[in-house]
């Protein structure tokens, strides 16, 4: 290489020229092995600068597959050699002499989790090796162990001293005073080992635990064998050993959270290690809950059988272990509370007996009963009644137990019966103390004066009254009426009871017809849902006694045995062709059964349940005509809310009776209003117009208010079995109802008895002791409270006719010869409108409570002949209330009371 082409070489003290001399006698050492790669100058020239020698030679040995194990080898080709470059190469893979490093190359470091791999390409990258998930593995176990022993180490044993301590549940009146402290002296006690039987101890480890004696606490086995049998639909054990459940008894915390759950797991594991399996059976049967408000097995055998646990026999002690599977579906009294249908007093003794047997049988199968002993036990030994808390006498034990109902239905921290037993809550219920005493006295007031079960044993035993009053704008039930003593009398009267309403099903009926309208006769029934005539209270019905009941179409309705229906009426009465608004007020049955075919009995059904009744409430059949006039027997509680949907004007609101709820201090329930629209104001208020006619001028006179609007409806059923009276002001609905038993409420078969001669009355009607009742309540109830009114009503349908009443519109031709029968056939109203009369001398088209001239008693019928343009001829006279139905007439007696109501001009 030509001098002038040397660089002035640098002093080797340092700077770049050291460290060039250094790069390139390290680039010099290393590149010996390598293949066709040779130094030009020893002196570190700049020999590298020739355009084959280094990268291009780095460049084809890395095309061969080489490039980066050899360049390494060779200290890196390329830009190493002088000038700015970095020495040590860029890893090496552009040969010797031109690496990118300023100093000799470095090895790759090797890092702790090689994720993603080095020098794996593809997936392969991707794919971790079997060291790394072995050490994750490995590290996740480690920590979970270290977890597990911390919560170990800080979890405590239960100390069922302290579970033992139940509060009592504090209930207030709507006002926050104090109604009663119960339900929280829960019947335990603690008692030894050696004071609970053997046969106890026996009867639960075969039930619960066969492998209780030698588990530790958790058994996978019994879990699967639980699981198994379930699927089989046998009998089973619990899937929870008992130190399991001990465990989860004794905490006086039951929320059900996933940190709860496995806390418990830690629990049992430190129980089963460090306790004694006595000592262990001795805590669960101490804290596990038996019903009837019985915590542990002293307070179960004091409750079930009278007696101490220590005397308990094997029988026994095998049904108090049933207790443990779900008192409340295993106690033969029955627990209607908590589920009215599955907890039934003859379910639950059924399935009581059947558990009761498999339990002796496994003890004999376990080696822990004798065949000899067995054979001893083959009569189901039925406990005692429940027996009730003195302090719930009267009305007290009703209230709380409907407030109690109530929150366990409907709140959502998951508070059950057993955790409501401990105690610690304080329930604020709806209840107005001044108003459960006013309806309390007013029934017993009937009791008193009419009731003499001792002078007239068959008619006046075991008569029951019911009731139920709610607020209309909250839907609080502010008072009930459940019976005369809750601890003598264990069914509460307000809730069902099976007594059918009677004609205080009709409102529904009225307003069902206004909400949907009549089917057209001509159309098939699905073109005629979609073509319907809403109908006006001012419609004609056919109301004679046995009428012969129609399909919506005209055909004779027939049941499954082709039978026809003839609707009788109360009585027997016949009121020939009267409007809907005077079928209700005197109660006549065959216009609202007839209505009720011509709307449709399931939309009757569809308007009752949006007022506010319930279909799985003992709603009855409605495919017959009959449910049209109250063969359902709803509770008067419901009777009540649905009623107040009315005086709501439409809105309905769910009768409820817990207002707030705490526990620990903190509020776990608070009561939201969720009003919902059942239907339009205007039918609302046309149907109460209707109803306010009822008490004013109908069956329902004797429970007018004076200076208060009162619409209400009577109801009686076929043999005076039940009586009802519903009705409501602006501010309350109250229903009251009356029937009489065969037996006491504990009877299973009881059946309704006939009340004619009850409390001396030669038949009971709604309008007698039920109205009489609900009057004297309202008085009391409303005494200082402002005087509403009710909303005016506005139109509402049209007037059409039916069951077999026709319209008075003319024929378009006329007989040329007149006929002696042309006064009975035509009308002279139908022919000529009178002059309309000056607004100031005439009632409102809707003021169907004026009177006009105040009429004579009969006018109509004596001077203007048969009125309303009625065909039938055998047309009756109405009672003496001014001429209604035949007052159309232009007779002596002027129009009379609301005369028009006989035809379309009267």
């Amino acid at each position: 290489m030509s001098e002038h082409r040397r660089k002035t070489p640098q002093p080797q003290g340092g700077g770049r020229a050291a460290a060039r001399r250094a790069a390139q006698q390290s680039s010099g050492r290393r590149a010996a092995p390598s293949r066709g790669v040779t130094s030009e100058s020893p002196s570190g020239s700049s020999g590298g600068d020739s355009p084959y020698g280094g990268r291009a030679e780095a460049r084809r040995a890395a095309q061969r597959g080489g490039g980066s194990r050899r360049a390494a080898e060779g200290g890196g080709a390329g830009r190493g050699g002088g000038g700015r470059r970095r020495g040590g190469g860029d890893g090496g893979h552009e040969g010797p002499g031109r690496g990118r490093g300023r100093g000799p190359q470095r090895p790759a470091k090797k890092r702790f989790i090689d994720y993603p791999r080095a020098g794996k390409y593809g997936f392969r990258r991707w794919v971790p090796s079997w060291k790394l998930v072995s050490s994750l593995c490995v590290g996740f176990l480690g920590l979970l162990m270290g977890l597990a022993g911390i919560a170990y180490a800080m979890v405590e044993k239960p100390k069922v001293n302290e579970a033992a301590e139940a509060q009592n549940n504090v209930y207030l009146w709507d006002d926050g005073s104090q109604m009663v402290a119960t339900g929280g002296a829960v019947n335990r006690q603690i008692i030894g080992y050696e004071q609970i039987p053997k046969a106890m101890r026996d009867a639960v480890i075969s039930a619960e635990n066969k492998s209780f004696d030698h588990d530790r606490g958790i058994d996978p086995m019994g879990i699967a064998r639980a699981l198994f049998n379930m699927a089989k639909g046998g009998e089973t054990q619990g899937g929870s050993t008992i130190t399991q459940q001990y465990v989860k008894n004794s905490r006086l915390s039951q929320e059900q959270t996933l940190s709860r759950k496995f806390q418990e797991l830690f629990i049992t594991l430190k129980v089963s290690n460090t306790m004694k399996k006595s000592a262990i059976m001795e805590g669960y049967l101490n804290v596990s809950y038996y019903g009837r408000g019985a915590s542990g097995i002293q307070a179960a055998a004091r409750t079930y059988y009278g007696k101490d646990a220590v005397d308990l026999n094997p029988s026994e002690c095998a049904f108090l272990a049933t207790l443990l599977k779900g008192a409340s579906y295993y106690d033969p009294a029955g627990a209607t509370d908590v589920d009215p249908v599955q907890a039934t007093p003859q379910l639950n003794t059924e399935r009581a007996k059947k558990r009761w047997k498999w339990i002796l049988d496994e003890e004999v199968k376990d080696g822990r009963l004798s065949k000899a002993e067995r054979v001893k036990y083959t009569e189901f030994p039925m406990p005692d009644p429940p027996k009730q808390n003195a302090q719930l006498e009267g009305q007290t034990g009703y209230l709380v137990e409907l407030a109690r109902q109530y929150f366990l239905a409907n709140n959502k921290h998951g508070v059950t019966a057993e955790m409501l037993s401990r105690g610690g809550y304080q329930i604020k219920t709806t209840f107005n103390e001044k108003k459960v005493n006013e309806l309390k006295n007013a029934v017993q007031k009937v009791y008193d004066s009419k009731i003499k079960p001792k002078q007239r044993p068959k008619t006046d035993t075991h008569v029951q009254f019911g009731g139920g009053s709610v607020d209309p704008k909250t839907g609080a039930i502010v008072a009930i009426y459940g019976g005369q003593d809750a601890t003598k009398h264990f069914t509460n009267n307000a809730n069902p009871t099976g007594a059918q309403v009677g004609s205080t099903f009709k409102p529904f009926v009225l307003a069902a017809a206004m909400e949907y309208g009549k089917r057209n006769p001509a159309l098939s029934e699905d073109q005629s849902e979609s073509e319907r005539t809403k109908v006006s209270p001012l419609s004609i019905y056919n109301a004679d006694n046995k009428l012969k009941i129609k399909k919506y179409n005209g055909e004779i309705w027939t049941d499954e045995n082709g039978k026809e229906w003839l609707q009788a009426n109360d009585g027997g009465e016949s009121k020939g062709n009267i409007t809907l608004r005077e079928a209700m007020q005197w109660s006549a049955n065959s216009p609202y059964v007839q209505l009720g075919m011509d709307v449709g009995t399931d939309k009757v059904k569809e308007v009752a349940m949006a007022a506010g009744l319930k279909d799985d409430e003992q709603m009855a059949d409605s495919h017959v005509p009959s449910f049209s006039i109250g063969t359902s027997s709803p509770s008067a509680i419901r009777m009540a809310g649905a009623y107040a949907t009315f005086a709501a004007s439409g809105q309905q609101r769910e009768p409820f009776s817990v207002s707030e709820a705490q526990f620990d201090g903190k509020t776990i329930y608070r009561h939201k209003d969720a009003p919902k629209h059942a239907f339009d104001a205007a039918i609302a208020d046309n149907v109460t117009d209707v109803l306010k006619n009822v008490v004013e001028k109908g069956t329902g006179t004797p429970a007018q208010i004076p200076g208060r609007d009162v619409a209400g409806k009577t109801g009686t059923t076929d043999d005076n079995k039940s009586a009802w009276f519903v009705g409501y002001t602006p501010q309350l609905s109250t229903a009251i109802s009356m029937y009489r038993l065969d037996d006491d409420a504990t009877n299973k078969n009881r059946k309704f008895e006939k009340m004619y001669g009850t409390g001396g009355e030669r038949t009971i009607h709604g309008a007698s002791f039920p109205a009489q009742i609900w009057h004297d309540y309202m008085v009391g109830a409303l005494k200082g409270k402002p005087v509403l009114t009710f909303p005016e009503p506005g139109p509402i349908g049209d007037k059409v006719y039916g069951g077999g009443a026709q319209s008075p519109t003319p024929t378009p031709t006329a007989p040329t010869t007149p006929s002696p029968t042309m006064s009975v056939t035509e009308s002279p109203s139908m022919t000529e409108s009178p002059p309309t009369p000056d607004p100031s001398e005439t009632c409102g088209k809707f003021d169907w409570d004026c009177q006009q001239n105040n009429g004579g008693t009969n006018s109509g019928a004596n001077g203007g002949g048969p009125g309303g343009g009625s065909t039938s001829p055998t047309t009756t006279p109405e009672p003496p209330t001014g001429g209604n139905g035949n007052g159309g007439g232009n007779g002596n007696g002027g129009n009379g009371n609301g005369g028009w109501f006989g035809g379309p001009t009267g």
